[in-house]
């Protein structure tokens, strides 16, 4: 064949190929890759939930109820359930023990009622500093050649 038919042959191929995505037209192919995009990129758009604190179990809710309890701000016996009277209670120890009365299950309180741990509630650790300077621990420096 001449040059000049493969070269009209090699345009009316490429012609054909790119007929749909110039009519707007899709094939099957086409469209099940723009559904996945869509799909892919309307995950990314989304917000995940904001990672928080989980609510305590009724067990953890009877701990803090018997040590309320043991303090003498929470009246009744210990039930699991943080109803009024748990919060009311709440509130009063707080406020008697110069803590935020906001009624609501802090580190400071739970450190106070001796169920927190040493770590709750305080920032991360100062690195100590070094009683040796950098240039004592250093390998020691070559004079330069002069």
């Amino acid at each position: 064949m001449p040059s000049r038919t493969w070269l009209c042959f090699f345009g009316a191929v490429l012609l054909v190929s790119a007929a749909p995505s110039l009519s707007g037209a899709q094939t099957p192919a086409a469209q099940t890759s723009a559904k996945k995009k869509n799909t892919i990129s309307s995950k990314s758009k989304r917000k995940s939930k904001p990672v928080g604190q989980k609510a305590p179990t009724p067990d953890r809710i009877k701990e803090i109820q018997s040590a309320l309890q043991r303090e003498g701000a929470y009246q009744g016996t210990p039930t699991g359930k943080w109803d009024d009277a748990t919060v009311e209670a709440m509130k009063n120890y707080q406020d008697k023990n110069g803590l935020n009365a906001t009624g609501k299950i802090d580190a400071p309180t739970l450190n106070k009622l001796g169920l927190g741990s040493e770590t709750a509630g305080k920032g991360a650790p100062i690195p100590t500093t070094s009683s040796t300077s950098p240039a004592a621990t250093s390998t020691p420096s070559v004079p330069a050649a002069q």
